[in-house]
Order: structure tokens, then sequence, then C-alpha cells
């Protein structure tokens, strides 16, 4: 066997989490859910920094903690680094800036791949959470500065709103998200038919992507795919499988 190095409380996670603190369930697809991926994760708790607080007062010192928490994240080994809200594309220059492994803040960063592997000819949907707190340097800080968008928000919903918005309590009814996500969704076509692809900058959004994907026979793009692609180039193994004899 090898001789390790050590020094980790926890091995063997290959994404580490930066999470904003919240308590309203989150299903399968979430990314504060551990059955939403195939392969461990390790989250990493940022005390007292709520969805409220990132979308409406992104202040730069909010940063420290996310940073502190992104190293802290990678001295436990972990190969690649998220967080739980779309809107931390905000930091993502500064973290990925603060430690060695890869940083995927945000979903939107797989805005500029939607648009080219669409033909870069149409702009992306983008389904979030806020339109209004959604800025061009959330786009600018993902290097999506120059790609065409449309985007369509859930700050006129009733219980999405509610909830995750503006923390008003934990009781969360999913059957009525989704309604709002796909009415959403289909408000967004009827204001932009051009559009080729969806991204989900929301956290709270991947649990809806298969009936989005149903209603909108798009390719959609969230965080769980993202999630994965960096596992996949993160953490390689040997492939399995079978050549011919060699005689």
């Amino acid at each position: 066997m090898p001789i390790y190095q050590g020094g980790q409380n926890i091995c063997g996670a290959s994404i580490g989490v930066l999470c904003l603190e919240s308590y309203f369930p989150k299903p399968p697809g979430h990314i504060k859910n551990p059955s939403s991926l195939p392969f461990p994760v390790l989250f990493e708790m940022i005390d007292g920094v709520t969805i409220p607080t990132l979308l409406n007062n992104p202040t730069s010192e909010l940063l420290t903690p996310f940073i502190e928490g992104a190293k802290r994240l990678e001295a436990e080994g972990v190969r690649a680094i998220t967080g739980s809200c779309g809107f931390l594309a905000l930091y993502q220059k500064e973290l990925a800036a603060a430690v060695s492994v890869p940083v995927f803040a945000s979903s939107l960063i797989q805005v500029p791949l939607a648009f080219h592997m669409t033909g870069a000819n149409a702009p992306v949907g983008v389904l979030t959470a806020d339109a209004s707190a959604l800025t061009p340097r959330h786009f600018e800080g993902v290097g999506a500065a120059g790609v065409p968008v449309a985007v369509k928000g859930l700050e006129g919903t009733s219980e999405f709103a509610e909830v995750i918005l503006r923390n008003t309590r934990t009781r969360m009814d999913t059957d009525l998200i989704e309604a709002e996500v796909l009415d959403a969704a289909r408000s967004l076509m009827l204001e932009a038919p051009d559009i080729r692809s969806l991204v989900l900058e929301c956290t709270d959004l991947p649990p809806y992507a298969p009936r989005l994907q149903e209603e909108l026979q798009l390719p959609i793009f969230d965080l769980t795919t993202l999630a994965h692609m960096a596992h996949s180039v993160a953490a390689r193994v040997p492939y399995s499988g079978m050549m011919p004899w060699q005689r």
C-alpha cells in the first residue's frame, strides 16, 4: 500500500460545497442533498450567510468567509469546489484564485458552453431565483459577459419566493414550486422563443429539470450537470471494458 501524508479529518470526497445557511427541504437534485450525486461530497457551512443576504446585499465583506471555507475544503482534500447558490458567480474569480483546486462557484459558468454547444446564434435562457438581483457583474464573474441571454426570475411567485427568497418559513410544497417553475419557463419561452438552451442559475431548480426538459424539449444545464463534469475531470479513474484478444 502507498504511504500517504495524511492531515485530513475526512478522506475521499471529490467535490466540496460551500453552503449558505438555509433550512427548507432540499429534494434530490439539490446540491445540498448528498443523494443527488453518485460520488462523495463534503459540505462546508458558511454560518450566518443566507440566500436573502447574498442576493440583496452582496458586499465585499461576504467574500472573506467563503474564501476561508474554500481553503478548509481544500485542506480536507477535495478535488474541486462549488457553492450552494448560483449568485456566488460574483465571487468566482476571487475564490478560484484563493485555492489551488478548480472552483465552479455557479452554474452560470455553463452559459458560454450552452451558447456555443447550440450554434452560437441564439440567446441562452436563464431561469433564476430573482431576476432583479442577477446583474451583469454576475455574468462577468463567470466569463459570460458577451453571451446573449434571456432571463426569467421567480421573484414574483408565492411558494418559491416566500420560502426560498424571503426565508419566512421552512415548510415547502414541492408540487407548488414545480408548478411555479414550469410557469416561469413557459413565460420565458413566450418572451424569447428563439432560445435553444436553458441554464438553471438556482441550486433549488435542478429537482425540476426533468419536467422542464419534458416541457421545453431543450438542453438543460444546472449545478448537478456541472458537478458531474467537475468530478469527472478532477477525479479520473481507469476505464473498464474489453479489447480483442492478442494473438
